[in-house]
């Protein structure tokens, strides 16, 4: 799926509403419903342009890990599977 707005577009529109703008006029300038905009709030509220680079590649670190993690307990299920067997 690809992203329509980059973290910098999304903190400005955030800055808009945040600057007293009247949402439903800012919704539409910017092509985006209501519930997106409060959705945005919720995860990029405050923040500026350096702390949502940061915080994405946060996410993608702990992206890599889980699946570290995930692929390392299969090694570890499986060698207990084979050490338990009666040779």
């Amino acid at each position: 799926m690809k992203k329509r707005f980059t973290e910098e577009q999304i903190i400005r529109v955030l800055k808009e509403h945040a600057a007293g703008g009247n949402v439903g006029e800012l919704c539409r300038r910017h092509g985006i419903s209501q519930t997106t905009l409060y959705k945005w709030k919720a995860k990029f509220g405050g923040m500026e342009v350096s702390d949502a680079k940061k915080l994405k590649a946060l996410e993608a670190e702990n992206a890599k890990l889980k699946k570290l993690v995930a692929d390392l307990s299969l090694d570890k299920l499986m060698l207990q599977e084979v050490v338990s067997k009666n040779w």
